[in-house]
């Protein structure tokens, strides 16, 4: 394959069809070059063209607790003892930095996700 700079929507999504055929390429392969550096430039067309929509942190981590089935018990070391985990996932609590800076090495997150504002329940 050539490889060029991604311009249009259109070499997009043929490079990401040829990224899928080549993923499993052998080390140090011509094919395992291109995936290198076609990876670069899909990493720079989605920035510049691809709007991720904003995540919602409570939201992000029930997803990721379903994805990897993790109990609100074993939440408790990242965000503290089993109250304030029911409170943060119900949205009673926001999370706190400490909170923060434990979840996202804790469970290889993007710290900046777990950042984004979102809104609390109002109490009754």
């Amino acid at each position: 394959m050539t490889i060029h700079p991604i311009k249009t929507k259109a070499d997009y999504l043929a490079d990401m069809r040829y990224i899928t055929e080549i993923w499993d390429a052998a080390p140090k392969s011509t094919e395992a070059d291109e995936l290198e550096v076609l990876g670069l430039l899909i990493e720079e067309y989605e920035q510049k063209y691809i709007k991720m929509p904003q995540v919602d942190p409570v939201s992000l981590l029930l997803h990721v607790m379903e994805a990897r089935a993790l109990t609100c018990k074993e939440m408790e070391p990242f965000i503290d003892c089993h109250v304030r985990v029911a409170e943060v996932l119900n949205r009673e609590q926001p999370l706190s930095l400490e909170m923060i800076r434990r979840l996202a090495p804790g469970l290889n997150l993007p710290g900046d996700l777990l950042i984004a504002g979102y809104e609390l329940r109002q109490a009754a």
